[in-house]
């Protein structure tokens, strides 16, 4: 069984649950399912069969993929009909191991088949840990952008073993940092100084006190989008060899430049974003290859433009989504940014002492 773990409640009325933080709390799987009074249960992982807990009940286990590759319609109808074979009704529930694009997959089929079934996630990577197993968002891509089609589907709750993280490669604990250099602009303060386990509870806390106050996006929660629509746009402009959380940092960079182009923050605010991202060895100027003009393009399929150009910016009252930014403004300060090759990065042991 788990050592002691945290436990952060999402308040939602009766749609709440909680998530809980530590090693080994993969385990308490069967009693969340006992909870849920599911006789069966389909797990979908992207991880070794060692990795999956034993839920208590009789399980399929199907075979899953991370990457943006699979995070298609495709995967969600494949994942359903293997629901259908297996004979999952209402009363069972589904299991997610894997990273965010895994997350995201199987809770979009959780939330479609039969108008919506029980899903518990086990996220295995900090950026899953940090951000897409928590808040219902369900999504898939479509070659015109990321995220296009989905759902909000609360799962029933999130088990982070922070355990899984010691598996993870260099390069994923970055994309993970990228998500929580971003929450230091948007209210969580400065995380820097704190532990691994303690910075995805402050996190995981930050998002949420969000999503309970704004649960489908209506005004509050699209500070949760800081810094993400110009990294959604580098992923699809790189054909996804910029990860989420790089592109999350380097638009975070670009967040409070742009801020400071419009006169919302001063200059000492703008510094601030460029040094806590490369605090957490993160990049901070655009890879090569991607024009101004063509990100720009990309950035106008963001589902929060509705009108022109919008982007979630600092300022005298904090985040909030502004509307209708100046196209000449935005490709100036794109230009100004800089490029730089995506960095060499920090091994995971380095990233580990220096949180």
């Amino acid at each position: 069984m788990p050592q002691e773990y945290r436990r952060i409640e999402v308040p939602l009325g009766a749609r709440s649950y909680s998530v809980r933080i530590g090693p080994g709390v993969r385990h308490t799987l069967p009693e969340v399912v006992a909870e849920l009074g599911a006789a069966r249960v389909v797990i979908v992982s992207a991880r070794p069969r060692a990795w999956v807990p034993d839920p208590g009940v009789p399980a399929l286990v199907l075979e899953a993929r991370d990457g943006e590759d699979d995070k298609t319609l495709a995967t969600v109808e494949e994942l359903c009909r293997r629901f259908a074979e297996f004979g999952l009704t209402r009363t069972d529930a589904v299991v997610s191991c894997g990273g965010g694009t895994t997350t995201d997959s199987v809770g979009l089929a959780a939330a479609l088949y039969h108008r919506g079934v029980p899903v518990i996630h086990l996220p295995t990577s900090l950026l899953a840990q940090v951000d897409a197993s928590v808040g219902g968002k369900t999504a898939v891509n479509l070659p015109q952008g990321k995220n296009l089609v989905g759902a909000y589907w609360q799962p029933k709750a999130v088990l982070c073993d922070t355990d899984y993280l010691e598996t993870l490669p260099r390069r994923e604990w970055l994309n993970g940092y990228g998500e929580i250099a971003r929450c230091h602009f948007i209210g969580a303060g400065d995380l820097r100084g704190l532990s691994t386990h303690e910075q995805i509870a402050a996190s995981v806390a930050l998002k949420a006190s969000v999503v309970a106050a704004d649960e489908r996006d209506s005004g509050m929660r699209h500070i949760l989008n800081y810094g993400h629509t110009l990294g959604h746009a580098l992923e699809r402009a790189t054909g996804y060899a910029v990860r989420h959380g790089e592109g999350v940092a380097i638009g975070t960079v670009f967040a409070g430049l742009l801020a400071g182009a419009l006169g919302r923050i001063d200059e000492a605010r703008v510094a601030e974003h460029r040094t806590v991202v490369a605090g957490y060895s993160l990049p901070t100027e655009l890879p090569p290859g991607p024009a101004p003009d063509d990100l720009i393009a990309l950035m106008r399929l963001d589902k929060k433009a509705t009108t022109g150009l919008s982007f979630v910016l600092d300022g005298p009252r904090g985040p909030e989504l502004v509307h209708d930014v100046p196209e000449h403004t935005v490709a100036r300060t794109l230009t100004a940014m800089g490029t730089a090759p995506l960095h060499e990065h920090t091994s995971a042991a380095d990233m580990k002492g220096a949180s």
